[in-house]
């Protein structure tokens, strides 16, 4: 009997799920899957995710080339990444009935309405197999609805934990039937993914990300305080690492640790800015979990008003409009140019997507899931958890945190003075000269002309006025929160979302309600 019960043990499959943890190293699924049994690392290629309105093909180019070297990795391991193309369930399914499968272990995932669907579906299935899912943390959300007055503390244990390496030794289920062979990997037409032109996307892998963190700590992170509000100078001074921490080709843990340690080197240096920069992006760091776990904890915030004084409003998108935002068609130069970098490169800093993502919600009035989906699309670094909780603090949707309208000439003027941003990313106006760079529409005709600048032939005149478009959007907003009701919805939202980050003590009366998180 003991014989019989070893090699059950021994021959039982434990099923690897790689999600959005695409590396070996810091893989705690893999460790603990490892010491149970054979292993089997499988990826699913989704078609139907693929056609969710916040995914792209850029997407999943980062997505693909991660995963070429995840295979590597594992080869290198002595096993093979098996990939299949089809629904999650049934190829679960299919996988229960053909072989002894023990487990399945994974990261806990915070996704779209459509993994968390999926989730639910995957886990029902094995209930009723009897087969357990270990879902283990990568990052520092938890899994469920908890009391985040604990949240800071969690956290900071969790990414303190040791770093774990690949197994030196892993043993790999091989016996797969024929018609359980793995697929290739598709193209993004064979996922039915509308064309995307991205000329300048960032890359995937995580031999890439190794030398974008390494290049960011020791070289480029010195301005990043200085240089990280501009269009023009974040994408040197950024780090650039937001897609391997979105599709996890880095750990949290590592990138945290490494930040550290490089803290612990620059700490008796002469030279002020690494000290404050590198404390900037690891509080940084720490803001990553705590938007996560907003969506984590209520998954309906992608779709639905966090607070409900405006939930009858902003519901219809008005379609001539939002495509003119999304093909950087408004009128107004700097909101052009963002789109259009993004569009082109898949990246820009969170200053200029909080610009774009108040622009549509506020001066357009548009309905702030309808502004998400178009930015979700371009950003490469999607990440769900983060994206809609900045939509909707950036909408004005939450309650609890400021009306962050922006003056998009204000920021033409301070972050690109002289336009140069402008005329890279908008070619019909690369011989408009400075004076009128930021508002040509002001331009007499004769100057259009002789620039090959007609507004409203060779450029769009503005689609509104902004600030009588601010105005009629900040009046909206005090009306819908004015009312004694809206004021404790307020204050209940900011209970369960708000941050736990301790206030300095101030001789000044408390603020309102509606607090910002970010200056």
């Amino acid at each position: 009997m003991a014989a019989s019960r070893e090699k059950l043990v021994t021959t039982a499959v434990q099923l690897v799920w790689f999600k959005r943890d695409l590396r070996t190293v810091d893989h705690a699924p893999l460790v603990q899957a490892a010491a149970a049994g054979l292993v089997l690392p499988i990826y699913l290629v989704e078609p139907e995710y693929w056609q969710q309105p916040d995914t792209s093909a850029r997407q999943w180019q980062f997505i693909a080339q991660s995963l070429d070297e995840l295979a590597e990795e594992l080869a290198a391991l002595g096993g093979a990444l098996w990939l299949q193309v089809g629904d999650a369930v049934e190829t679960f399914a299919a996988l229960l009935a053909a072989l002894p499968i023990a487990a399945v272990w994974s990261h806990a995932e915070t996704g779209n309405a459509f993994t968390f669907q999926r989730d639910r579906a995957i886990a029902q299935l094995l209930r009723e197999h009897g087969i357990p899912w270990h879902e283990l943390r990568q990052d520092g959300v938890r899994r469920g609805r908890h009391d985040r007055g604990d949240f800071a503390a969690h956290w900071a244990q969790f990414v303190a934990q040791p770093r774990q390496p690949p197994p030196a030794v892993i043993a790999f289920y091989t016996d797969l039937p024929t018609h359980l062979a793995s697929h290739s990997l598709p193209s993004a037409a064979a996922l039915c993914l509308a064309p995307d032109t991205c000329p300048h996307a960032q890359p995937g892998g995580r031999r890439r990300g190794l030398r974008l963190l390494k290049s960011f700590l020791h070289e480029r992170a010195e301005q990043y305080l200085k240089g990280m509000s501009s269009p023009r100078t974040a994408p040197q001074h950024c780090s650039r690492l937001s897609p391997h921490l979105a599709y996890g080709t880095l750990s949290l843990r590592e990138v945290v640790q490494a930040t550290r340690a490089r803290q612990l080197e620059v700490a008796s240096s002469p030279a002020p800015y690494w000290s404050r920069a590198l404390q900037a992006f690891a509080s940084r760091l720490a803001w990553q979990s705590h938007f996560m776990q907003k969506l984590e904890t209520e998954p309906a915030l992608e779709w639905q008003n966090l607070h409900p004084a405006l939930r009858t409003q902003r519901q219809t998108g008005d379609a001539a409009i939002l495509h003119a935002f999304a093909s950087g068609q408004t009128g107004l130069p700097f909101i052009d140019a963002c789109l259009h970098r993004l569009q082109a490169t898949g990246w820009i800093n969170f200053r200029m997507r909080a610009l774009l993502a108040a622009f549509g919600c506020y001066h357009l009035w548009q309905p702030w899931t309808a502004v998400g989906q178009i930015l979700a699309r371009l950003f490469i670094d999607y990440e769900p958890g983060i994206h809609w909780s900045q939509m909707q603090m950036q909408s004005g949707s939450t309650g609890i945190n400021a009306f962050r309208i922006y003056n998009p000439l204000k920021q033409s003027v301070d972050q690109d003075p002289e336009g140069s941003f402008i005329r890279q990313w908008i070619p019909v106006l690369r011989s408009v000269p400075t004076q009128w760079i930021h508002e040509p529409w002001r331009m007499p005709e004769s100057l259009q002309i002789q620039f090959a600048c007609r507004i409203g032939v060779d450029y769009p005149a503005p689609i509104i006025e902004p600030i009588a478009a601010a105005r009629t959007a900040k009046a909206r907003l005090r009306e819908a929160y004015a009312t004694s009701e809206a004021r404790a919805q307020s204050a209940m939202v900011l209970i369960k979302h708000g941050s736990r980050k301790p206030r300095r003590r101030t001789k000044q009366p408390a603020p309102a309600p509606q607090l910002s998180l970010f200056e």
